[in-house]
């Protein structure tokens, strides 16, 4: 056992009371933090007496800070910055980031919308070790990583706790589908670690090629939901697969255990569950969004809201962890829908939309069932009879402003519903 793995346990298995007073010993000394070295909380958090906030009902006070909010500061700073004047990490991102490019900054990531995040030079900086060990991991295994390490950060989150865990990392990426079950075959990893649906396409290629994958064994999926029917299909293959939530600002949030019941939440984050829209927290039990705090001290984030449902669940884990658990992703707080480990925000489609004067109206479908997303636009237009031309050029524009492919549906001008949804979801969740 590795002197990093048996801390993450000890902190793990520690009494509930000791993590939340720690927790709350350190918020105020965050807050304080953030205020001092952020430009962005110094004026979010103008005025607020940190050394005041050691509590849960007094963070509550505190503004929710969403991500269309982080979007809109990079924009302003970016805005602001003179032709003649030298990019800096303030205007990258906002005023959000303590450390500016260099050493301290081993590399920057961007999300749709388009969101940059920066990434930190500290050990396991997105914390997703612990998640992996939960998932069976160990210093010495190899892993197959098949996050995508080409803009977005899942890749390298991944790598940097496998690297902390003590594990070699294969940057198998996305794609490529064949040469995956090659180097599957001839690696002998110990694991797979990326999109639940890409395991599955990677086990049906390798049975249509006869080629037997006897050493992945575990898995530890994320960036989109893995229902039980999933999950059962994989343990039929003898993969363990094991779910994570985590987002590329905030790090690892909460992780699956060999108990399945629900998600812990991570030692490096203080969660809420709060009444959409609101910022004000639910009783226990009861559904809402997901408000985090992060302890890290590179890109302090203060109450950041994810958008995304979900619920405490009561007890304590029974593998003997002792954080609060969450039943999982439940869907989301507004409209960005995430499609195929992509989130997809309702200002892509009016993006998309305003490429083409002749579109009245569209509206983005997403169904199927998980791990089978498939995602149509409807659009309203008067050319709705000149079919293969638009079909095509809206094609495009779907692929060049979600980096996903979807297909097209025209419709004559007032047939769409007038109930102001711009993305539904309606895949099926069993």
């Amino acid at each position: 056992m590795s002197d990093f793995y048996s801390m993450l346990l000890a902190a793990e298995k520690r009494p509930h009371a000791d993590r939340e007073r720690v927790q709350l010993q350190a918020l105020s000394q965050q807050i304080k933090h953030a205020q001092q070295t952020s430009e962005a909380f110094a004026e979010i958090l103008a005025g607020l007496d940190a050394t005041a906030v050691t509590s849960r009902a007094a963070l509550a006070r505190l503004p929710v800070t969403r991500k269309t909010e982080l979007l809109e500061r990079q924009k302003a700073a970016r805005s602001k910055r003179s032709a003649d004047s030298e990019v800096t990490a303030s205007h990258v991102f906002g005023g959000f980031s303590r450390i500016g490019f260099g050493a301290n900054m081993l590399r920057v990531f961007a999300s749709p919308g388009t969101i940059y995040e920066p990434e930190g030079k500290q050990l396991d900086y997105w914390r997703s070790a612990r998640a992996l060990a939960a998932a069976g991991f160990k210093a010495g295994d190899l892993i197959h990583n098949c996050f995508s390490y080409h803009f977005t950060p899942a890749g390298a989150m991944m790598e940097s706790g496998a690297h902390a865990l003590g594990c070699t990392v294969f940057p198998a990426g996305t794609g490529q589908t064949e040469q995956q079950v090659q180097a599957m075959a001839e690696l002998e990893p110990a694991g797979y670690v990326g999109t639940p649906s890409f395991l599955k396409i990677i086990l049906e290629k390798a049975a249509e090629m006869g080629v037997a994958l006897p050493s992945v064994t575990k898995a530890l999926v994320s960036g989109e939901a893995c229902p039980p029917s999933l999950r059962d299909w994989f343990a039929e293959r003898g993969v363990a697969a094991y779910q994570c939530y985590a987002t590329a600002d905030l790090g690892l949030i909460a992780y699956e255990t060999s108990a399945r019941e629900g998600l812990v939440i991570d030692e490096g984050v203080l969660v809420e569950i709060v009444t959409p829209g609101t910022g004000d927290p639910v009783a226990e039990g009861e559904v809402g969004e997901l408000v985090v705090t992060t302890f890290n001290t590179d890109y302090p984030l203060i109450r950041f809201g994810t958008g995304d449902l979900s619920a405490v669940l009561p007890g304590h884990c029974p593998t003997g962890r002792t954080n609060t658990r969450i039943k999982g992703w439940m869907g989301r707080a507004d409209q960005t829908t995430k499609i195929r480990g992509m989130f997809v925000h309702p200002s892509q489609v009016a993006t998309i939309a305003k490429r083409f004067p002749d579109v009245v109206k569209a509206r983005l479908v997403v169904s199927g069932e998980m791990a089978d997303d498939r995602m149509t636009l409807q659009v309203e237009t008067a050319k709705h009879n000149e079919a293969e031309d638009l079909l095509e050029k809206i094609s495009e524009a779907i692929r060049d402003v979600t980096k996903l492919r979807g297909t097209v549906t025209l419709f004559a001008p007032g047939s769409l519903p007038n109930d102001g949804r711009v993305i539904e979801d309606a895949r099926s969740y069993k």
